[in-house]
């Protein structure tokens, strides 16, 4: 499963907000032990004050979900981690959370992500693979 997650691309974030309504989210993500990271990127949004940041902030129980898809249908696979996610602002968390995202994305290098980041610890992982 380890493997699935490092050679995918991108995963998919599920959070909870205030009135137990789900939130889903692709996410760019790094891998690194037991936690996964992710960041806010200066891709266009409206606003700085995003979903999932104030879902996490409410209920930090998350679940990122990877997958794989293609025509023949005995390649497909997906893996599923869930665990705690908390903000992290700045300090030393943050700056190693930023290179790892930027060895993983070379556009991260390029535009640099100005944060947060989200840390998730990973206390469960599941999934499923037709071969």
């Amino acid at each position: 499963m380890r493997r699935r997650i490092e050679s995918a691309r991108v995963a998919h974030l599920a959070t909870v907000s205030e009135t137990g309504a789900p939130h889903v989210v692709a996410i760019c993500f790094a891998l690194e032990g037991d936690t996964l990271y992710f960041a806010v990127d200066s891709k266009p949004k409206r606003t700085r004050e995003l979903k999932r940041l104030r879902n996490i902030a409410v209920h930090p129980e998350v679940s990122v979900l990877v997958d794989h898809y293609e025509e023949d249908w005995q390649h497909l696979w997906w893996v599923r981690l869930d665990g705690e996610a908390r903000v992290v602002e700045a300090g030393p968390e943050f700056q190693h959370a930023l290179e790892l995202l930027m060895d993983r994305y070379p556009q991260y290098v390029r535009a640099r992500p100005a944060g947060p980041v989200v840390a998730m610890r990973v206390r469960r992982t599941s999934g499923w693979s037709a071969s």
